[in-house]
């Protein structure tokens, strides 16, 4: 019988056997389950990719076609969508600069065309055939070859086009620059012509005001005459012979100013040889003829002889017959000057001046009625109330006039001062009349030929005019024009040095001129009296001021 022990290593020994047994058994089947799920797998993946591969060709290899789920974890899309932003960015530079060209005016240049052929390409280029089915939204696979091809063709779409900017940016540049001062230009040229509009009328304004001092002045002297009307009245005195004596220098002066008038006076006074062989006929308005009575009747002029007269003692000069007065009486005339309205509104600053009612004042047609105010006189000089008289004048008495009414300093120097510039040659009469080249002469110192103006009736030809430019279409405003229609072929040429002018507006007048002439006229606005006026020529007037005058003290003139 066996021992108990060797019993149990038998039954030991006969279950291991069994367990390993079984377990070999188990991992065989797992081990055939498995290869059998690989191999359907693998057969089941090439049936369904069997249809997508294709020989490479000489080259001896396949590429690779990938799914949507292996595009998106790959490479090429984003490079894709990269090329595609490059093209795009390009193209709408290409855009931007043809619009620039074009803003700069370059249409007919090679530039525009250029650029837009550029942006053309690119938008040929994502258009064709062979590249369209990388932008189509389905589509599943990006063949790598053609995406290689598409950035090829790019990139040298690119390169010219960065080529032709670098070129052309020195031209746009240049353009942008010109175009950038053409700006700059015109915004320099509205601010200056608004500043010079504005300037215009703020010197008009102080031109034509009356200075303080300048008021007093006449106050006083007005002031004087009402409280000694029996030392300044002339009213029932007989007239002195000496004011209609024609041997005489005759001078008549036509001003409302009374320093200004005075000055005349009293620098032609002090440069005469003989001052008692010279009569001054003063008119003024009945406004400041107490005034100016006072000035002259307050001081001797070393013997020569002062009338002061007002335009209203000229009973002759009515509406019913000049012309001027009747045309101020005109609704039309009056609403242009009087009344404060846009459309009266002048836009140049030439024009801006006319619009002063003076230019239609009696005092400055007076000198057209010079030969029935004074018709016991041959000849006669007339000075403006803002000349300084520098030396005898007695001379131009002694000027052969050959039969011409007006002695005057022409003042045309090539194409300036002109009869193109003060009239309208575009009107008929004006253009059938008239030479537009015809030169120019100045008011201001006027030797006139009364005889010479009775027989070519000058004032009939004045009022002629006068007539025919109420509507102000043959010239603007003002003497100087009816004065050169009516004595246009009558005038008679004086040496320069007789009348220089200038001195209310031309800083660079030389010394020397004025120092040689015998009449100085500061015409313009700039009138000695104001305080705009020019101070290196201010003394040549001041000298002439009576600072003695109590009057004159009193007003601080000058001051």
């Amino acid at each position: 019988m066996a021992h108990p022990i060797q019993r149990n290593g038998a039954f030991s020994s006969t279950r291991l056997s069994r367990f390993f047994a079984l377990r070999t058994l188990f991992a065989s089947a797992m081990a055939f389950a498995l290869f059998l799920f690989v191999s359907l797998f693998l057969l089941s993946s090439s049936d369904s990719s069997s249809s997508n591969y294709a020989d490479v060709g000489s080259y001896g290899f396949r590429s690779t076609r990938r799914s949507v789920l292996a595009v998106k974890s790959d490479p090429l899309k984003p490079r894709l969508d990269q090329i595609r932003k490059q093209a795009e960015d390009h193209k709408s530079l290409a855009l931007a600069y043809a619009s620039y060209a074009r803003k700069l005016k370059l249409e007919n240049s090679k530039l525009v065309r250029v650029f837009a052929d550029l942006s053309r390409n690119y938008t040929d280029l994502m258009s064709k055939p062979s590249y369209r089915a990388l932008f189509e939204p389905d589509s599943l696979v990006i063949d790598e070859s053609v995406l290689r091809q598409f950035e090829k063709e790019v990139k040298e779409r690119i390169k010219v086009t960065r080529q032709v900017i670098s070129e052309a940016k020195e031209s746009f540049d240049n353009q942008l620059k010109i175009q950038k001062l053409k700006d700059t230009i015109f915004a320099v040229n509205e601010q200056l012509t608004k500043s010079k509009k504005q300037g215009a009328f703020s010197s008009l304004i102080a031109a034509k005001s009356i200075p303080k001092s300048l008021h007093c002045l006449a106050m006083r002297l007005m002031e004087e005459r009402i409280a000694h009307p029996e030392k300044y009245s002339d009213e029932g005195k007989p007239t002195p012979p000496e004011l209609e004596d024609p041997k005489l220098y005759h001078y008549a002066i036509f001003s409302d100013n009374v320093i200004a008038a005075s000055v005349v006076v009293n620098s032609a006074v002090k440069n005469a040889k003989e001052p008692w062989k010279h009569v001054f006929h003063v008119v003024t308005d009945k406004m400041n003829l107490g005034a100016m009575q006072v000035m002259f009747k307050m001081r001797d002029y070393n013997g020569s002889h002062i009338e002061v007269k007002a335009v209203e003692d000229y009973k002759f000069l009515n509406s019913s017959y000049v012309p001027v007065l009747r045309q101020l009486e005109s609704a039309n005339l009056q609403r242009f000057y009087f009344e404060n309205k846009i459309e009266n509104a002048t836009k140049d600053t030439t024009n801006m001046k006319f619009r002063n009612p003076k230019y239609l004042s009696m005092l400055n047609h007076l000198r057209f009625y010079l030969p029935e105010m004074y018709p016991k006189l041959h000849r006669i000089l007339f000075l403006d109330d803002d000349v300084v008289v520098q030396r005898d004048l007695t001379g131009l008495w002694k000027i052969d006039m050959d039969g011409k009414v007006n002695g005057a300093v022409e003042t045309c120097f090539g194409s300036f001062h002109r009869y193109a510039q003060y009239m309208n040659f575009s009107h008929p009469l004006i253009k059938e009349k008239f030479n537009p080249k015809a030169c120019g002469w100045a008011y201001g110192m006027n030797f006139f030929d009364l005889d010479a103006w009775r027989k070519e009736k000058c004032t009939e030809q004045y009022h002629y005019w006068q007539n025919l430019n109420e509507n102000r279409t043959l010239w603007k405003l003002g003497t100087l024009p009816p004065g050169l229609i009516t004595f246009y072929s009558t005038t008679k040429p004086l040496d320069k040095s007789w009348h220089v002018l200038g001195l209310g507006y031309n800083p660079s007048i030389s010394m020397d001129e004025i120092r040689n002439a015998a009449v100085v006229h500061f015409n313009g606005n700039m009138k000695p009296w104001l305080d705009i006026a020019m101070n290196q020529f201010r003394p040549l007037w001041t000298k002439h001021v009576d600072y003695d005058m109590e009057f004159v003290q009193a007003c601080n003139f000058g001051l």
